[in-house]
């Protein structure tokens, strides 16, 4: 499924599989003056090249290599063989073999498996231009670690990926690392911005006092988390207590994203 919605002169795609005529877990691609931010998952990909066919990219960056990122890069790269992609240096090996990366039940089923693409490397700080937007690259572990964000200094203009898309975390996947969260989202939120265009949910203005309540949330918890630790209270004891009783996304995961993997990363 696709929806699309413009924020002048940025043109906003929602992808999701369809399933019982509904899309399920949305993730979002950003079309910004011919460079396409992320390509959404493999079961929305045919949807997606549809949609370009008549505007297609001159470049992809992907903020990082989650597969409901990465998944339309193989298709596009075959129909267009001169498209560029550019990536964290981390990124290249997952888009050289998509499959190196392991990928839970629930991820096959709502996102699928993408194809093999090909990658060039963008470093931290460097600027890549369009015709009309200069973007600097801005490297923002803890959701991943080959995670970027791309920023238009003129505009104040981010697009954070999965950084930051709002709400207050209770769970965390297996592979994050929130103390690099914390310290990727104090990064960015020193920046002037104007707009933030995340890897799903709404787009923010002015998003300065959301990113520095959800700093002051996470750092809140950590303090939460070491002082229960400190009592010699176990994991899933801190869980509970913190964060409640067990979450539909714990089933549905089957524990790859869960309470226990946040507390689990405060304390690593």
């Amino acid at each position: 499924m696709i929806k699309i919605a413009h924020f002048d002169p940025i043109i906003r795609i929602d992808l999701a599989r369809t399933i019982a005529g509904r899309g399920r877990y949305w993730t979002t691609a950003y079309l910004a003056d011919g460079l396409l931010i992320d390509s959404g998952c493999a079961h929305s990909a045919s949807e997606l090249t549809r949609y370009l066919l008549g505007k297609p990219p001159t470049h992809i960056l992907n903020t990082h290599t989650h597969e409901d990122h990465i998944g339309a890069n193989g298709p596009l790269q075959g129909q267009h063989p001169e498209l560029e992609i550019l990536a964290h240096p981390l990124a290249l090996e997952i888009l050289e073999n998509p499959r190196l990366q392991r990928l839970q039940p629930y991820r096959r089923l709502m996102w699928g498996w993408p194809e093999v693409s090909n990658g060039k490397q963008v470093s931290d700080g460097e600027m890549f231009r369009t015709e009309n937007f200069s973007f600097q690259v801005i490297y923002t572990p803890g959701h991943s670690a080959d995670h970027i964000c791309l920023y238009e200094p003129e505009l104040g203009w981010l697009f954070s990926g999965d950084l930051f898309v709002g709400g207050r975390d209770r769970a965390l996947s297996a592979d994050a690392d929130i103390w690099g969260v914390i310290d990727s989202l104090k990064k960015i939120a020193d920046l002037p911005l104007t707009r933030l265009f995340p890897g799903s949910a709404r787009v923010r203005e002015n998003p300065q006092d959301e990113l520095r309540e959800k700093i002051s949330y996470y750092e809140k918890t950590g303090k939460q988390v070491l002082k229960l630790r400190g009592k010699g209270k176990s994991v899933d004891a801190i869980a509970r207590t913190l964060f409640g009783g067990t979450m539909f996304i714990e089933i549905f995961t089957l524990g790859h994203f869960s309470r226990r993997n946040l507390v689990r990363s405060y304390l690593r």
